[in-house]
């Protein structure tokens, strides 16, 4: 047996599950909000948009909130909020606003999503960190 493998961790199966579960969880959301509010191409996509900031709080809220020890976490930040908000779809928003020739209005989108889901995650923060019961 290789060094390389007797060092490697073995699979919590128990997590990777958890992530699964979270992951269909917030994929299925994904997918319901983008069936039930499309877009044009050339438009703001604020059901993207709003998605991706709740699911930027919610992994600011969570990684601060629920404990490292047991599936929460990873439930929640991985799966859920791993699947809910997807940098793939923002990716091809942008490019179709660009092949629409909305350059302003494609930089503007990505402009306000990092500075935004920025602030997201650090309220998701704050809310967290005040709702903490200190000893």
């Amino acid at each position: 047996m290789s060094a390389a493998r007797r060092t490697q961790p073995r699979a919590d199966r128990r997590e990777l599950a958890a992530i699964f579960a979270g992951g269909t969880i917030g994929g299925l959301a994904r997918v319901g909000v983008a069936q039930g509010f499309p877009h044009a191409a050339s438009a703001w996509p604020w059901p993207t948009f709003a998605v991706n900031l709740f699911g930027a709080w919610l992994l600011g809220w969570s990684v601060t909130r629920l404990s490292s020890h047991g599936y929460a976490r990873p439930f929640v930040g991985i799966g859920v909020c791993g699947a809910l908000t997807t940098f793939a779809t923002l990716q091809l928003e942008l490019l179709r606003m660009l092949d629409a020739g909305r350059w302003a209005l494609a930089l503007a989108y990505a402009a306000t999503s990092l500075v935004a889901g920025l602030g997201a995650v650090r309220l998701g923060i704050a809310l967290a960190r005040r709702g903490r019961v200190r000893p």
